[in-house]
Formats: C-alpha cells, structure tokens, sequence
C-alpha cells in the first residue's frame, strides 16, 4: 500500500488492507488547513520516467519500505537520483520508512544509517525530513500531514 491510500484515507483503515507494490502512478488530492495539495505517487517500478513528474513538485515524499532489506540500496541509489534532479533543489524532501509495524524491520537508527542519511542531509541542497510510519495502521501519519501541510506554499 502505498502514501496515497495512506493519505486519503488517514488513520481510519479499518481492516488493514492487502499491502502491494505501487504499479504505475495514483494522484490524489487533499485538503491541508483549507490548502489544496495535490498527491502523485509514482511506483518504484516507474523510476525512469519520474523525472516528467519533477516540475512545479514542491514537496518529495521518499517512501522506503523498511520490511525489504534487499531493495534497500537500490532505494538509496533512487533517492539520489531525485536530490540530483534540477527540478526539485528547492523542494522539501521526506524520506519516509514504511512498514515499521513489521517484527522483521530494522530501528529507524539502522535504516538512516544504511542510507547514510546523515552524509546526504549534509550535502543535499534540499532540507531533508526523515520519518517512520505504518501504513497498514496509521502510526506515523500524523507526523507525515503535519510535514505535508508545513512544507506547502501559503
């Protein structure tokens, strides 16, 4: 499941839904404190062509999941290659570790140091928020629409 089912339907879940990965792209819009913010989430899988996506973006939300060790330093490779993008050198970044509420995920503390996270904050232009989150049952996602909703021009 990805952050637009997350942010669309906040913490009221109900029954965790069936989780799978973002094939091709979702959008969404929501309302932050009577702001209108629209919400594109593109699959890991549609990687090459994010960059069409890049222009008038404000904010990133990164999401990693954390429950899949193996694809995590193809996620790291992914996420320099979007502070490298020219687009967004003024947008607001949130590296978000999703699936915290998993037995077999690493502490927010080893993820940010397997991405080096301190290294990229330090040599990104971008100002870089990082964030653990459960999709399935909502813990963390206050913090993402307080994020979300600070990060958007007025």
């Amino acid at each position: 499941m990805g952050i637009q089912l997350c942010l669309r339907d906040g913490a009221d879940l109900g029954e965790p839904p069936v989780t799978l990965p973002t094939v091709g792209t979702n959008l969404t819009d929501l309302t932050l404190r009577k702001k209108r913010v629209t919400v594109r989430e593109l699959g890991g899988c549609m990687g090459p062509i994010w960059p069409s996506y890049f222009v008038d973006c404000s904010s990133v939300i990164f999401m990693v999941d954390s429950a899949n060790i193996t694809q995590i330093s193809s996620s790291c490779v992914q996420l320099l290659s979007v502070l490298a993008a020219e687009p967004l050198q003024a947008a607001s970044v949130l590296v978000l570790f999703n699936k915290r509420d998993l037995p077999c995920t690493m502490s927010l503390g080893e993820m940010k140091s397997l991405f080096r996270m301190d290294d990229i904050i330090a040599s990104a232009p971008q100002s870089i928020t990082t964030l653990e989150l459960s999709a399935r049952s909502g813990e963390g996602l206050q913090e993402v629409l307080n994020w979300l909703d600070s990060t958007q021009p007025d």
